[in-house]
């Protein structure tokens, strides 16, 4: 498999960040993020993150 070209990660990355803020607007995401319990997320953010490469809805 060849390699996923860099702007096609920013695309993806973008598209993602866009999608995050449409299904949680306003609000920190931990809120309702699937790893949103004891020692599964080591983010600094956390808990009062809004942006999260990580984020996974419940």
């Amino acid at each position: 498999m060849a390699d996923i070209p860099a702007w096609w990660r920013g695309l993806v990355r973008r598209i993602r960040g866009w999608w995050t803020v449409t299904r949680a607007p306003g609000r920190f995401l931990c809120d309702s993020c699937r790893f949103d319990y004891g020692d599964a997320c080591r983010r600094p953010e956390r808990p009062n993150a809004t942006r999260c490469d990580d984020y996974r809805p419940r």
